[in-house]
């Protein structure tokens, strides 16, 4: 998959494109970019998307704002499984903000992106006062010689899929649930950094995965399988929070005890696939009485890999 920073101010090729955040690449995500994937190979033209960052929300809404489920780069790799050749990135800023809905038409999607057929959400809203919508696009469409497709939300068992039902059940500890919204675990991907070595010093070495600019969308212990360190998953137990008992910075970590690896793995780019919640992240008096906890967290999750094996 190609990526672009921009967009261009006049596109060489055609397009089959379709708009919008997709966070998390849920199962709705899935859906539309498979349709999106059949046109493209039905018409010759390239899969292409328009995504946005910061995200319109993020810049409009300096409190408050949703926890993302995805970096930048898991939604890379995400968006190219799913068979999308082309992604472009727009700079969401002052100017863009300013566009109107004509201008995002004619500047970004005719000419700097050479539209042929476009797929969005039936909700997408866009434009200076979010006044452009699909009615809009389709007459532009036929004036301009592209045409337009809505993708109704997608409902997976009798419930809608949106980034916010995946992010409720994460907050409400249903990793189940949360995969059967995502068509997949919930994951957190990094690279091992090096901490502060306590984990060592205790018998639970720990690799910590490092959360560039994020705030995790939950918190807690988790029983994990972690990709990246060999050629299958690999089992293990993760605490991801503010370590209240270490030091109780207010940054989120996330830290992996990996059951029976006893290899360097520091820079390693690894993915932790977060399989079941065990409890939430607790205060505890002593370093001993932490200790002791971990040990029940990793019999546990030990526990369920026997039950449950990878």
């Amino acid at each position: 998959m190609q990526v672009f920073r921009g967009i261009p101010e006049r596109s060489e090729y055609g397009c089959v494109l379709t708009i919008g955040n997709f966070d998390g690449v849920h199962r709705g995500h899935q859906a539309l970019l498979a349709k999106l994937v059949a046109k493209s190979r039905e018409t010759g033209l390239p899969a292409a998307m328009l995504t946005f960052e910061p995200h319109p929300r993020e810049y409009f809404t300096h409190e408050n704002r949703p926890t993302r489920l995805t970096s930048l780069r898991e939604k890379i790799l995400l968006l190219e499984a799913q068979g999308v050749d082309r992604l472009y990135i727009g700079r969401f800023n002052a100017r863009l903000a300013a566009l109107s809905a004509e201008e995002f038409i004619e500047d970004m999607l005719i000419r700097g992106l050479g539209v042929r057929h476009l797929l969005i959400g039936d909700d997408f809203r866009f434009g200076k006062g979010r006044k452009g919508d699909f009615a809009m696009l389709k007459a532009a469409g036929e004036v301009a010689g592209f045409t337009v497709e809505a993708m109704h939300t997608l409902d997976h068992e009798g419930e809608r899929v949106s980034s916010s039902a995946v992010r409720c059940a994460l907050i409400e500890g249903d990793m189940a649930h949360a995969a059967r919204l995502l068509g997949r675990p919930y994951s957190i991907s990094g690279r091992v950094m090096h901490g502060d070595k306590i984990g060592r010093t205790i018998g639970f070495p720990t690799a910590n995965i490092q959360l560039k600019h994020r705030s995790p969308p939950m918190m807690g212990i988790y029983t994990v399988s972690v990709d990246g360190l060999a050629d299958r998953p690999w089992p293990g137990v993760a605490s991801i929070g503010v370590r209240p008992t270490i030091n109780d910075a207010g940054r989120p970590t996330l830290e992996v005890n990996l059951f029976d690896w006893s290899a360097d793995c520091y820079d390693a780019h690894l993915r932790v696939n977060f399989l079941r919640k065990q409890r939430d992240e607790e205060r505890y008096d002593s370093l001993e009485a932490l200790t002791a906890q971990i040990a029940r967290d990793a019999e546990e999750a030990r526990t369920y890999f026997v039950q449950n094996p990878l």
